[in-house]
């Protein structure tokens, strides 16, 4: 693929070769205009200026080798001209590793930091790593938290990670766990949370992800019981069986039980009786990870969670 000069942009046409058969347009295109703004792609997608064998397309449309991609005029960053980023946050997240090899790394993704840049964020998760690993061309997301979310995250540092994970994620062969922090008391009874949810739009354009069990899509997540506070709140662990937007913020919502913090899906009097106990987060952190490994071996990481919170529960639990 050729690079015009940043001040001519120009169209370029993308043959897609048989290692990238599968991967859907979007993606596709985040990983090759890197630095260009994540809304500005799915702009020109919706637009039909990005076009596959000259016909237009949605933004899910699986590539298969040999799609000739044609992508309009669009100003593309130089290599050399990365968004600086504060030295104080790439320490930290080079801090926050907790896995590296040649192939892959996984980090324990601080509440507050999204994990790629776009909708008015200049970067994310993936352009700092982008900075701290320069060697590294083929660095990409394996899979997402959002961005007040905390805990374990994957980072391909090779393209056949990348597909063999997403193979994983694909089938059953990834194990995620994740602690919240949710209102009420949680009965025992509740361990498996079916409900299909749906993605609709607010007037204000912000996305809201509902339960739809007519047009939704299966969302299953599995629940314990963690820890008890009484009636006022309960330590969970959800493990999403499927990996859809906000899966694990709607199911709880949809038990009957919101997750502190949650601005979204919350109850601001429970989450402003949190804030008072000095937990300004959302109560939601990927502690657990078990993925297999291409040489048939399994890495399983677990991710501690953040002083804030480890302070907020010990408060919880203190005798009044």
């Amino acid at each position: 693929m050729t690079t015009t000069a940043p001040s001519t942009p120009s169209v370029q046409l993308l043959e897609v070769s048989p290692e990238y058969a599968g991967q859907r347009i979007d993606n596709f295109l985040l990983a090759r205009l890197k630095g260009v703004p994540k809304t500005l792609i799915y702009r020109i997608l919706r637009k039909g200026e990005v076009r596959v064998n000259k016909g237009r397309i949605k933004p899910e449309y699986k590539l298969q080798a040999g799609d000739i991609v044609r992508v309009p005029p669009v100003r593309v960053p130089e290599r050399d001209e990365p968004v600086p980023l504060a030295q104080g946050l790439l320490q930290r997240l080079e801090a926050s590793i907790v896995f590296e090899d040649k192939a892959l790394i996984v980090i324990n993704k601080p509440c507050g930091i999204a994990v790629h840049g776009g909708s008015g964020l200049t970067f994310g998760v993936i352009e700092a790593f982008r900075q701290l690993r320069p060697d590294c061309k083929e660095l990409e997301l394996v899979h997402r938290l959002d961005r007040d979310t905390s805990g374990l995250l994957m980072i391909a540092k090779k393209r056949s990670m990348l597909r063999h994970l997403h193979t994983a994620l694909r089938g059953d062969g990834v194990d995620k766990r994740y602690m919240a922090l949710v209102r009420g008391n949680w009965a025992s009874s509740i361990k498996q949370v079916r409900a299909s949810l749906g993605k609709s739009n607010l007037r204000s354009g912000e996305r809201m992800v509902e339960v739809d069990e007519e047009e939704g899509k299966e969302s299953v997540t599995v629940f314990k019981v963690l820890r008890r506070f009484g009636d006022f709140a309960t330590l969970i662990e959800a493990k999403p069986i499927t990996g859809r937007t906000h899966q694990i913020r709607v199911h709880t919502l949809h038990a009957g039980h919101c997750i502190a913090g949650d601005t979204k899906y919350g109850d601001e009097g429970f989450s402003k009786e949190i804030r008072d106990l000095g937990g300004k987060r959302l109560f939601l952190h990927a502690y657990m990870l078990t993925v297999p490994l291409p040489d048939g071996g399994e890495l399983k990481l677990q991710a501690p969670v953040d002083d804030m919170w480890a302070k907020t529960v010990e408060r919880l639990s203190a005798p009044l």
